[in-house]
């Protein structure tokens, strides 16, 4: 089983990149599920999980930039593991740029700014306040993107930054005009225009997108999801999907082969 790869910035990247919400507890389907997954992912079963990644070709993965994911990695990495990381900005860490300078320092391949910051930022009329922490980045000779849940957060991006990728959530689960932390067990909505409207946002990008959320946190249908995203996926685009093993123990190789499948269904259209 093999994947292509893209580019991002100098950076090879497969085109299933390793999610890491299920590791940091964030379900997207309530308190009992997140602490399910806390419980379950202790860190060595992370980097089981890593491995199994590695073996089938995933070369990538997203985690954010906090003590727990960084302990994991630097213990994956002690023991002959090379998954390379792209950093998600931690919002607990202070201010786009005092929480990009913590991503930095603990030495990622690629780092963003978290997308629930971005639409907190957006909500507040002041996306310009992530232009810091993007110098900040950049200047650190890593590449740089954002994410967000609205498309508006790109079409400003275009505008005002020269990105080296974009992280494209298909759904806005909750508004972020109170704050940029998700709030487990929160009313989640997942809404087919939300999508719609990401994948036409994402058409338009310059810079390679990765697409995330893709299966709605658990509410898609894996191959229908999979189907969805073969249609959508640009030449230099990427997925982005978590995984929960305790469920199905080789949830990895389903997607890859997936995925697979649907890259080539859509190219034999």
């Amino acid at each position: 089983m093999t994947l292509a790869t893209i580019r991002i910035g100098k950076l090879s990247v497969s085109r299933l990149i390793l999610g890491g919400n299920p590791f940091s507890g964030f379900s997207h389907q309530g308190p009992e599920r997140d602490r399910e997954m806390r419980s379950f992912y202790t860190p060595a079963r992370i980097c089981q999980v890593l491995s199994q990644a590695e073996a089938l070709g995933i070369n990538t993965f997203i985690g954010r930039a906090d003590d727990h994911i960084v302990g994991v990695l630097r213990q994956h990495q002690d023991a002959g593991g090379s998954i390379q990381w792209i950093a998600q900005t931690c919002p607990e860490h202070g201010t786009p740029l005092q929480a990009a300078k913590r991503a930095i320092a603990a030495g990622p391949a690629a780092a963003y700014i978290h997308g629930g910051v971005m639409d907190n930022l957006l909500a507040a009329g002041r996306l310009s306040d992530a232009l810091p922490a993007i110098q900040a980045i950049r200047d650190a000779g890593l590449p740089v993107g954002v994410a967000g849940h609205r498309p508006e957060v790109f079409r400003w991006a275009e505008d005002h930054c020269h990105l080296d990728f974009a992280m494209c959530s298909y759904y806005n689960p909750i508004p972020r005009h109170d704050g940029p932390e998700h709030r487990s067990g929160c009313n989640e909505a997942y809404l087919p225009e939300d999508r719609d409207s990401m994948v036409a946002q994402i058409s338009r990008l310059r810079a390679p997108a990765i697409h995330y959320k893709v299966m709605a946190a658990g509410r898609n249908d894996p191959r229908d999801a999979f189907a969805f995203v073969g249609r959508h996926l640009r030449p230099n685009d990427a997925v982005c999907v978590g995984v929960f093993t305790r469920d199905v123990p080789d949830m990895l190789a389903r997607n890859v082969a997936l995925l697979n499948q649907a890259l080539a269904n859509t190219h034999a259209c």
